[in-house]
């Protein structure tokens, strides 16, 4: 074959090998997030997100292209979850949840798609993702003013708590209202880059830890345990996640021009979901599961093809064996997560 064709094919590799690279960037801000909030490791929540992307691209025949991530819809009942009964407990109940998706997937498969519509109209699914939403807007105010996310401890001064806060709000609002295409997609991110650098000028950060970190280490996974008060605590949370997988689903349809609720199937999508969630339990990571803002970014990148999904699930895996990485998000001042709380979770529950 001429050379130019290989060097056609190589360039192409190296762009989509980028594109997905920036697919999870789009993902990251909240990717990481939700960890961070239910005192989870982002180093496992990453190596969950690589290792059940590829399993979902690999159950569903590498057609769809999705990338798997961490659910904002479990917030709230993980950081219960884990805080009532320990995180390996919540691991068995995240395995459990799996269950509730192989069910659907399962009667998808028996009955067809209609049932899911009359089974959970919207009126039973909106009440469900206020309560989300709202339960955790007082631990966003507290941890805005420096404090604990229950109050009872003071972290910071309260007037640079909230000034770090602000900026990390407003730098969100702004990117997300008054930006397109990419960018918008990126505003969690930026909020989250600029509320670190407020952070530093006033001297709310410590590196020392990043210092200290090597840059290559293992991810703490931990093994899971069964607790049935964990287990039935956190099954009916899955309904909603599970609801917001078939809108992606047929979004993505939408955006591809291809009937991926038929092929590879609306239970196939599902299924690699429950494995994937399945997955995040046995590494102690949250449940990861379709994630709307890649959805969103196919839609303005044009990027279809599923194997860039596979890169950034592999970028992903790479990212959680970085320790300094670890430690930099672990370090992240509360405030920062409190000013994007603010608006995440009002955003949920509107």
């Amino acid at each position: 074959m001429p050379p130019l064709f290989f060097k056609g094919f190589y360039m192409q590799q190296i762009k989509e090998i980028l594109v997905g690279v920036q697919m999870l960037f789009v993902a990251f801000g909240a990717l990481v997030l939700v960890p961070l909030l239910t005192g989870i490791s982002p180093a496992v929540a990453l190596l969950s997100a690589g290792i059940g992307t590829l399993c979902f691209q690999f159950f569903t025949g590498r057609q769809v292209p999705i990338f798997l991530g961490s659910s904002f819809a479990f917030i709230a009942p993980l950081s219960l979850a884990i805080g009532q009964w320990g995180l390996a407990a919540t691991q068995g109940a995240i395995i459990a949840v799996s269950l509730v998706y192989l069910l659907l997937a399962l009667l998808v498969r028996q009955l067809g798609t209609g049932f899911i519509d009359r089974l959970f109209p919207p009126i039973v699914v909106a009440p469900v993702i206020m309560v989300i939403g709202l339960s955790l807007a007082p631990a966003a105010a507290n941890m805005a003013m420096g404090l604990s996310g229950d109050g009872s401890t003071m972290l910071f001064a309260k007037g640079p708590a909230l000034a770090v806060a602000a900026v990390a709000l407003l730098v969100t609002i702004v990117i997300a209202l008054y930006t397109s295409g990419l960018t918008k997609l990126l505003a969690v991110f930026a909020g989250i880059v600029a509320g670190y650098t407020c952070a530093s000028v006033l001297g709310l950060t410590n590196f020392a830890a990043v210092r200290d970190a090597a840059w290559l280490q293992l991810p703490p996974v931990t093994a899971p345990a069964f607790d049935i008060n964990a287990i039935l605590f956190l099954l009916p949370v899955a309904l909603a996640p599970a609801i917001e997988h078939i809108g992606d689903i047929a979004v993505i349809s939408q955006v591809c021009d291809k009937p991926f609720m038929q092929k590879p199937g609306l239970h196939k999508t599902l299924a690699g979901d429950g494995i994937a969630v399945a997955i995040a339990g046995c590494l102690g990571g949250p449940p990861v599961t379709t994630y709307s803002e890649v959805t969103g970014a196919v839609s303005i990148t044009g990027a279809k093809q599923p194997r860039i999904m596979i890169y950034a699930a592999l970028t992903a895996i790479v990212l959680a064996f970085s320790g300094k990485l670890e430690a930099l998000l672990r370090q992240m001042p509360t405030p920062i997560m409190g000013g994007i709380m603010l608006l995440l979770f009002g955003s949920i529950a509107a």
